[in-house]
């Protein structure tokens, strides 16, 4: 169907794109850049090592340094353990099959490490992530050939505009009344429970989405509508959704690994419930027995004769054969712990694992929903007579690196689509529980249409009393220059002025009370250029009047901060330059996700010359004049 065919089509376009820059990273950039990126773990040790299932290897390994060095080694991903002695052919391809903090598990296809990892030091890059891509490529030609077929599921037809959504109005809802909700929470779950296959819940920062989920899960869950698959396109949703939903008493199955240790957590995953099973000892013995069959295999090494080869190659065999024993012993677990699970976890692409693939579920809800690209969402979709998207598409879109395909339209979710489409599946949230009125009303205005509301407990708290809750420092004029440092930006005299602001605020706080004991306020720092952030980072350990405070300040991205918040945020717009060029900045979405981190104080602090250019930014700083927001960097300058 054409449809979908559109959609492969910018599939294919984001694939091409994402590949070339993998190959470009690999081949040309070292091995200390592409550790900066995330990329690879270098250096590791062999921690261990054991037989697998087939002619496959599982290797524990550790990353020895760097740990504070963010990573994109996840579960489920391609690896390759490398050699910097001849990193381009003592390599070894593999799944990594277990992640936690500093350690992974590769699964290898190998009977044993090659000699090549006892020279030189040893590392494990990221492989490109061809494996997403196929299954989103598989899931997009299922639907339309369902579609084509004229499926009598009518999901697809409702997600492709050729159906409209229906609703059981007598549906029973009287539960809804009793939960902790507020009203429009209430209603969205109401319209949950109603809706026979689409409903979109619309979640503005601070209004309480996630608790409104999983009271709705719960209810579906209760009400016996059958199994619901919870997914999100990152992990750390599934992780907060996992946790949530146990904590209501459901039965919940985390598939994958979280990517927050924490013991629930754990307890929850698929992995931990295999090894807490009543058949997990049997387990156990028979994985003892396969290695000691592979470690008297490799007591055969070089030089011998026929017969040791034979022997070799028997051991080797019998290891396997046992191994073979173990799978279908944990086949039976895994299948015993999915169907009696209440809840299914999941990321998106995770919704395909081999352990759930054919299952069928009821309700599929898609968290997160605002930043998932569509093809991703159809992997979970064929699975499920109805769909639940919850999110906000005013925050951060999903991430596209080919402009070919975001100018196609692969940055238009699915969830932006139907709520477009059926504006009587859609549910907004109203009351928000996170930031002072004055933090929220720009963002509300611009982007909600003045619908939300903050809640008495938030809308007048502040800092300090009689504390200005916004403020938007003017450096127009200052001479603080934008560098271009790589693919990034900096503005390392902007960083010095931001940090000369938070320690004056610091004295400010600590001379109306407020102890490091009790209520002292969590500070965020946050900017849209990842070399701003380099720069903050390591400017602040040169401010000495700040070292006290620094277990309260966080300094990162606005990218990684989405999902959280402080009592103080500052934003470090970068931007300043004669051609009033704002970069990526002209996605509003993002300045959407900084400014509404904040509970009790904002500050902003950018060039209007250059960031006033934009609708936004300039109704931005209006807002900030009229409200007695606005300082000018000057009034800084000599203080």
């Amino acid at each position: 169907m054409a449809y979908f065919e559109s959609q492969r089509e910018l599939l294919l376009l984001e694939k091409e794109e994402d590949l070339r820059f993998y190959k470009h990273i690999i081949e040309s950039v070292p091995v200390t850049r592409r550790r900066a990126e995330g990329l690879t773990w270098y250096p590791i040790a062999i921690r261990g090592e054991e037989a697998g299932y087939g002619d496959y290897l599982i290797v524990e390994a550790e990353r020895t340094t760097h740990h504070d060095i963010s990573h994109q080694l996840r579960f489920g991903a391609s690896a390759a353990i490398f050699s910097n002695h001849d990193p381009a052919n003592h390599r070894l391809e593999g799944i990594i099959i277990h992640q936690e903090e500093n350690r992974l598990k590769l699964s290898l296809k190998a009977d044993e490490l090659p000699e090549w990892v006892r020279d030189g030091k040893l590392g494990i890059d990221l492989l490109f992530d061809d494996n997403s891509y196929e299954e989103m490529f598989r899931a997009l030609k299922a639907a339309a050939e369902r579609l084509a077929a004229h499926d009598k599921d009518n999901l697809i037809k409702v997600l492709t505009g050729i159906s409209q959504p229906t609703f059981d109005m007598g549906a029973d809802i009287s539960a809804v009344s009793t939960l902790p909700l507020n009203t429009s929470q209430q209603e969205a779950v109401a319209r949950i429970l109603q809706a026979d296959n689409l409903a979109v819940v619309h979640g503005p920062p601070g209004t309480g989405k996630t608790t409104t989920i999983v009271q709705a899960v719960r209810l579906l869950v209760r009400q016996n509508y059958g199994q619901v698959l919870v997914v999100a396109p990152s992990n750390a949703a599934v992780d907060l959704l996992s946790e949530k939903l146990a904590d209501l008493g459901l039965n919940v199955l985390r598939i994958g690994n979280p990517a927050r240790v924490s013991e629930k957590l754990i307890s929850l995953s698929l992995d931990n419930k295999v090894s807490q099973h009543a058949q997990a000892k049997r387990i156990r013995s028979l994985k003892k027995q396969a290695n000691e069959f592979r470690n008297m295999a490799h007591k055969y090494k070089r030089n011998f004769g026929k017969a040791e080869r034979e022997q070799r190659k028997a051991l080797f065999e019998e290891s396997r054969r046992i191994m073979k024993e173990v799978g279908n012993t944990e086949r039976y677990i895994i299948d015993d712990l999915v169907s009696n699970a209440e809840v299914i976890t999941a990321t998106l692409v995770g919704a395909s694992h081999y352990t759930i693939r054919n299952l069928s579920y009821s309700t599929v809800v898609i968290d997160e929903a605002g930043q998932a690209l569509e093809p991703a969402c159809w992997i979970p979709l064929l699975k499920a007579q109805k769909a639940v998207f919850a999110g906000d598409y005013h925050q951060l879109p999903p991430t596209v690196k080919s402009q070919a395909a975001a100018d196609g339209g692969l940055y238009n979710t699915l969830m932006e689509k139907v709520t477009g489409m059926y504006p009587g599946a859609v549910t907004l949230l109203r009351e928000q529980y996170r930031m002072h009125h004055k933090i929220m009303h720009y963002s509300n205005h611009y982007f909600y249409e003045g619908q939300l509301m903050a809640h008495n407990s938030v809308a007048e708290h502040t800092l300090l009393p009689g504390d200005q809750p916004l403020c938007f420092i003017d450096t127009a004029g200052c001479g603080f220059e934008e560098q271009t440092e790589g693919t990034s930006l900096s503005n390392p005299e902007e960083a010095g002025l931001l940090w000369k602001h938070l320690a004056m605020l610091m004295e400010e706080v600590t001379a109306g009370g407020l102890s490091f004991t009790a209520g002292f306020p969590s500070v965020a720092v946050i900017s849209p250029y990842k070399r701003q952030v380099a720069h903050l980072k390591a400017a602040l350990e040169d401010v000495h009047s700040l070292q006290p405070y620094i277990p309260y300040i966080t300094v990162n991205t606005i990218d990684s901060f989405q999902g959280q918040e402080r009592d103080i945020v500052y934003i470090s717009m970068v931007r300043s330059n004669s051609e009033a060029a704002i970069g990526f900045l002209s996605d509003i979405r993002r300045m959407n996700v900084a400014m509404t981190r904040a509970r009790k104080k904002l500050v902003i602090i950018g060039d209007s010359a250059t960031l006033s250019r934009s609708a936004f930014y300039s109704g931005l700083i209006a807002y900030a004049e009229t409200t007695d927001a606005y300082q000018s960097a000057w009034e800084l300058m000599d203080i």
